[in-house]
């Protein structure tokens, strides 16, 4: 076998030097998402949240007259994060379970507080509510990658609003539009997106405490039947771990259908990624844009002169992932029986981090690309002047018919004029000489004199540049206003681009 071979062959080398590239390696973690993702939906943010959770608990429940010190408050509060990973590992091995494998952890290092640690609580205490923090920190950070995006394509748009670039309907020529307006169209449906991530973290609740079937049936033991302390607590320790609310029922699980609309979300910016990289990857064929290629990058093992759009690519073969994920969610949650079964904790498990590494990806990626888009104005220029002249033959048809022509007699010129002017360029590959059978036809006469002004390409871009200035100024400047914040904050670490 290929791992006995290679068994064989490490043993030869220094100890251990081998060792790490004879496991599987997750390429979203350490490949391409950042560090400050990658911690999120690490066992470190998993478990030290646990010990949160637990003294929140606690602090709520000594605040409703529970028999709980301050010295064991004190006590949790002092080993929330040296968390002793070997003992919690031993226990659960022992245990055969995490959470009291993890208890037992807690209260070996809290002995004092080992009485209290979850008190009246189930796994899905620790568990769920650790997933609704995760998942709010991975939005939270997925909406300040978004602002990020949005302010460096505002600047893309700005620079390029007025530079006339052919409209593709069908990928066909069409309509001219601008540079700067098309990326507007990239921008719109990533605000979009943005508006959804400001909702769901807006509107993600806390499981709070509920009990092993959602009846909070202990905690109304723990408090002699008194309602009222136990609805207290279930506020209270919402507003310990920021949470403005709790879910309102429950299972033993929150519903699972948060999830399916969270990840949603993130299928929502995979797919404006995708489109925003598709239409990059198809300039870059037309050679009128460019991502960011570095001066030593090579496009081709074989092909020297290639420059290859990988970035968009890698944009697009990840986003094509991410925007598969919703599926399992939908399934997971479809699936669920009763008050709760454990047959959504594996996929969960997988496809919550990736969905959440993948978006990260994702966004890092548009930010570098944005950044270096690079435009080829001549090309651009050149590509427009080829399709120009059909499209100005409606301003010249028009003109001539003020002047006196026969509107319908021109039209039928026209058309045989463009038929011929057609099959030269696709049958003999020369230049479109449409303009100079105009030129050369009395039927035109009337225009004659200014048709070299008439084929001004940006006569022919309707209100590209305004709607590039209005959208900016009314949609894209109070979103980037109001996160101004975000703007400042630096990414902890860069990503492999």
């Amino acid at each position: 076998m290929n791992a006995d071979k290679f068994l064989e062959v490490a043993a030869t080398f220094p100890e251990d030097a081998l060792l790490d590239q004879r496991k599987y390696e997750h390429p979203l973690v350490e490949r391409y998402a950042t560090k400050e993702m990658s911690f999120v939906w690490s066992p470190a943010m998993k478990f030290t949240t646990w010990r949160k959770l637990w003294t929140a608990l606690a602090t709520a429940e000594k605040e409703l007259g529970l028999d709980i010190s301050d010295e064991q408050l004190e006590e949790m509060r002092n080993h929330i994060y040296d968390v002793d990973f070997e003992v919690a590992a031993k226990k659960e091995a022992e245990f055969r379970h995490d959470v009291m494998g993890h208890v037992h952890a807690f209260g070996s290092q809290a002995p004092k507080a080992m009485p209290v640690i979850h008190l009246g609580a189930t796994s899905c205490f620790v568990g769920d509510n650790t997933d609704l923090v995760q998942l709010r920190e991975g939005l939270q950070l997925i909406k300040r990658k978004l602002v990020k995006v949005l302010a460096t394509l505002k600047e893309f748009a700005l620079k390029y609003k007025d530079l006339p670039t052919l409209g593709f309907t069908h990928y066909q020529p069409a309509q001219l539009t601008t540079v700067g307006k098309r990326c507007t169209l990239w921008m719109q449906d990533l605000m979009l997106d943005l508006e959804r991530v400001e909702r769901e973290i807006e509107n993600l609740p806390m499981r709070g405490v509920k009990g092993t079937t959602g009846t909070q049936a202990s905690f109304l033991e723990l408090f002699d039947g008194d309602h009222e302390k136990v609805k207290a607590l279930n506020k209270r320790v919402c507003e310990l771990m920021g949470f403005k609310t709790a879910i309102p029922v429950s299972g033993q699980t929150y519903t699972r259908k948060i999830e399916f609309f969270i990840l949603s979300v993130l299928s929502g910016i995979a797919q404006s990624a995708y489109k925003m990289c598709g239409d990059i990857r198809l300039l870059a064929n037309l050679k009128e844009v460019e991502e960011p290629f570095s001066k030593t990058q090579i496009g081709s093992s074989a092909m020297a002169y290639k420059r290859n759009p990988m970035r968009s690519e890698r944009v697009c073969s990840i986003a094509r992932y991410v925007m598969g994920l919703p599926e399992g969610a939908a399934n997971t949650h479809a699936n669920q029986w009763f008050e709760r079964t454990l047959d959504d904790s594996a996929i969960r498990r997988i496809i919550l981090p990736e969905a959440f590494l993948g978006t990260d990806v994702i966004l890092n990626l548009l930010e570098n690309i944005s950044d270096g888009l690079h435009v080829w104005p001549e090309v651009v220029k050149s590509h427009v002047m080829a399709e120009l002249p059909f499209m100005a033959t409606e301003n010249i048809l028009m003109e001539c018919v003020k002047a006196g022509g026969d509107r319908q007699e021109l039209h039928e010129v026209i058309r045989v004029h463009s038929m011929e002017a057609g099959a030269v360029v696709k049958g003999e590959g020369k230049p479109n000489d449409l303009m100079d059978r105009i030129k050369n036809d009395a039927n035109f006469a009337a225009v004659h004199a200014k048709l070299d002004t008439m084929m001004d390409p940006k006569l022919f871009v309707g209100r590209a540049p305004q709607q590039v200035d209005e959208f900016l100024t009314e949609c894209i400047d109070p979103i980037l206003a109001a996160n101004n914040d975000l703007l400042a904050v630096s990414s902890v670490d860069g990503v492999n681009v």
